[in-house]
């Protein structure tokens, strides 16, 4: 079963003249697997995984569990705003031996909590993999409450976590005041993962750990260990360099910062477009400062 607590990485996909660049794709997870990261999670919105036709989609996965599996947890990025869509890959997905899902609330659309609940059953009553909740209003328009998620988790066995991306620190609060042990809730925002594990939050799906791996690993194993001013200081040491990160909208500049180390190229496939020079300059100035440079 998997075992959720420490940072995941949700990498990013590279491209190359609009393509799959597959060469640095491997590369990018090869160092993911030799970092201390828990996991990796491919095709999140980090990965673009929105975006990708649905057979480099597939690849992306297949090639993220052929290099990392033995290492790692893989947990696929998953999910449309229409549940027989997703119900249709949810298959495919299962063969490509992921650990795995990090299953999105439909987004656009904007279900009602009975349609959320609805929407997440189809999900877990068709799949034998662990299923992982992913909350993220800012992206989908609507909110999933704690009550929702407790609902959820009364009614599957197999759904096991949720990615907490609604920024509201009360909401986490009341989500592990109402789900029991087995349930985790990860944090979907880099800069409140501290702040998130001080109320019973177990890790990251991190974006910052992209560029940092070893460093944002460090930060949740030193407070999972009782080692809180440790952990602080990591929080503070990288704060600026992960605001930055969110400049424009992610993956925008992560993609530009995993170019300055040599990973790939900046190119996103559109709507989304690279980073503005005047935003750039303040992710280098802001990597600079904390030795990531």
């Amino acid at each position: 079963m998997l075992k959720l607590k420490g940072c995941y990485t949700a990498v990013v996909t590279p491209m190359k003249k609009n393509r799959v660049d597959f060469e640095s794709f491997e590369k990018i997870i090869k160092f993911q697997a030799a970092s201390r990261v828990s996991g990796i999670v491919p095709c999140g919105s980090t990965g673009e995984g929105g975006v990708l036709k649905d057979e480099d989609y597939l690849e992306v996965i297949r090639k993220t569990v052929e290099i990392a599996k033995e290492k790692k947890s893989v947990i696929a990025g998953f999910g449309t705003n229409s549940t027989e869509k997703t119900l249709s890959m949810l298959k495919k997905v299962e063969k490509t031996g992921v650990d795995g899902l990090l299953a999105l609330v439909p987004y656009y659309n904007k279900p009602t909590q009975r349609g959320m609940v609805a929407h997440f059953s189809a999900i877990a009553q068709n799949t034998r993999l662990p299923v992982i909740l992913y909350n993220i209003p800012g992206r989908t328009g609507v909110n999933m409450l704690p009550a929702t998620v407790l609902e959820l988790r009364k009614r599957h066995a197999n759904i096991v976590g949720v990615k907490e991306a609604s920024g509201n620190l009360d909401q986490v609060s009341e989500i592990i005041n109402l789900l029991d042990e087995g349930f985790t809730v990860l944090s979907g925002d880099d800069g409140l993962t501290l702040p998130m594990m001080s109320v019973g939050a177990r890790g990251v799906i991190s974006v910052a750990s992209n560029v940092a791996p070893d460093e944002i690993s460090s930060m949740c194993e030193h407070f999972l260990n009782g080692d809180i001013v440790a952990a602080a200081k990591l929080h503070h040491k990288y704060f600026n360099f992960i605001k930055a990160l969110f400049v424009e909208t992610n993956p925008i500049p992560v993609k530009y910062a995993m170019h300055l180390k040599g990973y790939c190229s900046p190119e996103l496939k559109l709507p989304l477009t690279e980073l503005t020079e005047k935003s750039a300059e303040k992710l280098r100035s802001e990597m600079k400062n904390c030795g990531l440079l």
